[in-house]
């Protein structure tokens, strides 16, 4: 069994995936965040693609996917979940689990409420969807949120820097030196292409607004109560332990683990991830 490569032309954009698995087995949908593509997913798809059909894209300007210009495409998160609706109806997913970390949370939430009927289960992996799950490293965001200056903006281009892509990797791991730096530096090549800086700039400004949507998303929580298995990364310097708690507040059937390393788990608790994704969705995908 091998991971597939592919190419889908959505309203213009080719939008890469990576998939893998059985058709007729249930679909796990992955849907990454900041600063990274599917290729954070790299490890995870093989661990599940014996038990799963499994789809990892990427985000129109992230990983292999086709990086429109700004005054073709409106980089907003309203926007990317568009995309990736269009992209699930053409694929023919019908019905499917969300695996969600960091931006993919905002995308996924939005498919969810959407299409609730689509959705099977959900996993959270430091995938926020509570105000309390904001940690102080959004303060800088949050000024430019309220005061949209240049210098304002200027402030947050250092978060675009190798330096701090290796940092969002690193930081709160308890073994740094065993993450693999082919994380960042892929991260960081897209990144680094002309005009990438400017549509992530303008993806941090409208990420106020998904804030603006965490009662709708909690409202579908509680209308709907779809499974849930919270993994979270405890030591995330973005969004903290209290964030992954929340999620009991609205649902019924809520796992919460909350695994000692940072903002990326899969680097450092792949084993544990896979594992707990797989008991946990066996009692319930039937």
């Amino acid at each position: 069994m091998l991971v597939q490569y592919k190419t889908v032309n959505i309203n213009n954009i080719n939008i890469f995936y990576r998939e893998a698995g059985n058709r007729r087995k249930p679909t796990i949908l992955l849907l990454h965040g900041f600063p990274s593509s599917s290729h954070m997913y790299r490890n995870l798809i093989t661990k599940l693609m014996d038990e799963y059909h499994i789809i990892a894209p990427d985000y129109p300007g992230f990983g292999n996917s086709d990086q429109p210009r700004m005054d073709e495409f409106e980089y907003t998160f309203d926007s990317l979940a568009l995309v990736i609706n269009e992209f699930v109806e053409k694929l023919k997913l019908e019905k499917f689990s969300i695996y969600v970390h960091d931006y993919g949370a905002p995308v996924g939430f939005r498919l969810a409420t959407k299409h609730p009927e689509r959705i099977q289960a959900i996993i959270t992996q430091n995938g926020n969807a509570y105000e309390e799950g904001l940690m102080s490293a959004w303060d800088p965001i949050r000024t430019y949120w309220e005061n949209p200056t240049e210098e304002n903006k200027n402030n947050l281009r250092p978060l675009l820097s190798v330096d701090f892509t290796k940092y969002q990797y690193t930081d709160g791991t308890r073994n740094p030196d065993r993450i693999s730096p082919d994380a960042w530096n892929m991260d960081q090549l897209v990144l680094d292409r002309p005009g990438n800086n400017e549509i992530q700039l303008a993806l941090y400004y409208d990420y106020r607004n998904n804030l603006k949507l965490y009662p709708n998303w909690q409202e579908f929580f509680r209308t709907y109560q779809p499974p849930t298995l919270v993994a979270w990364g405890k030591n995330d310097m973005f969004f903290g332990p209290k964030g992954a708690l929340a999620f009991q507040n609205d649902l019924n059937d809520c796992e919460v683990h909350l695994l000692n390393t940072g903002h990326f788990p899969l680097e450092e608790e792949l084993e544990t991830s896979a594992y707990l994704i797989k008991q946990f969705l066996k009692d319930r995908l039937k």
